[in-house]
């Protein structure tokens, strides 16, 4: 038997308890891995208090990230002991997720841990340091470069903006960081490596179609109208790359910025990012996010308190990230 939190769905409610499971009740799937430990997304906020669409079918575990010790495999790639992580895939949407001690997944959707990281520091990066790595990977493809100008992150105190802000510094780019709690969030944000704090709210009014250049790229993570104000300061030739809605998945923007300041607008995927790509991507975490940021920017929490921190993460209450311990 295991512990598992277990999303139920009554009367249209989403109901979440802790449970224990047999190994026989987990779905199918390649390897039976042992989790060490799961972490917080906003996606798993949505799920678990049942304010998004997220879970397909239910009874469902939550936690789109995972990483653990494989107990059994039926594929080649990966034997006992080997210590893996996962994120995305519909992991925690479709198929039980990584909140319990125990999941069966499939082989492919796995990563091979990166010597450098432990279990915990791999949730400390997830699904969020993931993205972060995407978006960052995606500035790097686009050419910019740090003599080109600052970058802009959006949702900075975050988890993709915080791994975001602290990959860039390392790479030796500016960064100004947006965010809500702009004086509460400044200590934060500084160490993590921002030079410059900016409210949010200054990037929530309407956006013209085309406003001062301040930044040579930007990673975003808010959607809306905080996407479409940051299009409008880009410089000439940039690029942003979008990962996220928190804000709103509209977009009040125009053409402008597009085709008078040949401005890329670069989409970033990790749910299904294929799997090569994966592994390069967490190489590079490995060997970019310096000791300190997994000295800060972290919450530590059981299987027990999940709930009640993914009311904290939907109302904007958490910065940084949040990993379970199982």
């Amino acid at each position: 038997m295991f512990n598992a939190l277990v999303l139920k769905q009554e009367n249209k409610q989403t109901l979440p308890s802790l449970e224990q499971l047999d190994e026989s009740q987990l779905p199918d799937g390649d390897v039976l891995v042992a989790v060490d430990y799961s972490s917080l997304n906003y996606k798993d906020g949505l799920a678990i208090t049942g304010k998004g669409k997220i879970v397909r079918e239910f009874p469902m575990i939550p936690g789109i990230d995972l990483a653990g010790q494989v107990i059994h495999s039926e594929d080649s790639r990966y034997q006992e002991g080997d210590h893996v992580v996962l994120t995305g895939w519909g992991v925690g949407e479709t198929h039980w997720g990584g909140m319990a001690q125990k999941a069966r997944l499939k082989a492919d959707w796995l990563v091979p841990l990166p010597d450098a990281l432990t279990p915990k520091q791999a949730m400390m990066v997830g699904t969020a340091g993931l993205t972060a790595m995407l978006c960052v990977q995606a500035l790097l493809d686009a050419n910019i470069k740090p003599e080109d100008g600052p970058i802009l992150v959006t949702g900075a105190s975050g988890g993709v903006g915080s791994v975001a802000i602290t990959l860039l510094a390392q790479l030796g780019y500016q960064v100004g960081a947006v965010t809500g709690r702009a004086d509460e969030n400044q200590p934060f944000l500084t160490a993590l490596g921002a030079s410059e704090i900016i409210e949010r709210s200054t990037m929530e009014t309407p956006a013209k179609p085309l406003e001062k250049q301040c930044w040579a790229g930007a990673i975003d993570t808010v959607g809306s109208k905080v996407l479409a104000k940051t299009l409008s300061q880009v410089k000439y030739g940039g690029t942003v790359a979008a990962c996220g809605l928190a804000g709103g998945f509209d977009l009040p923007t125009s053409v402008m910025p597009f085709i008078l300041r040949n401005v890329r607008l670069q989409g970033i995927d990790s749910v299904s990012c294929p799997r090569k790509k994966r592994i390069a991507a967490w190489q590079a975490l490995a060997n970019h996010l310096p000791g300190s940021y997994f000295e800060q920017a972290c919450h530590e929490i059981n299987l027990r308190e999940a709930p009640e921190f993914a009311e904290k993460i939907i109302r904007g209450q958490i910065s940084g990230r949040t990993v379970i311990k199982l």
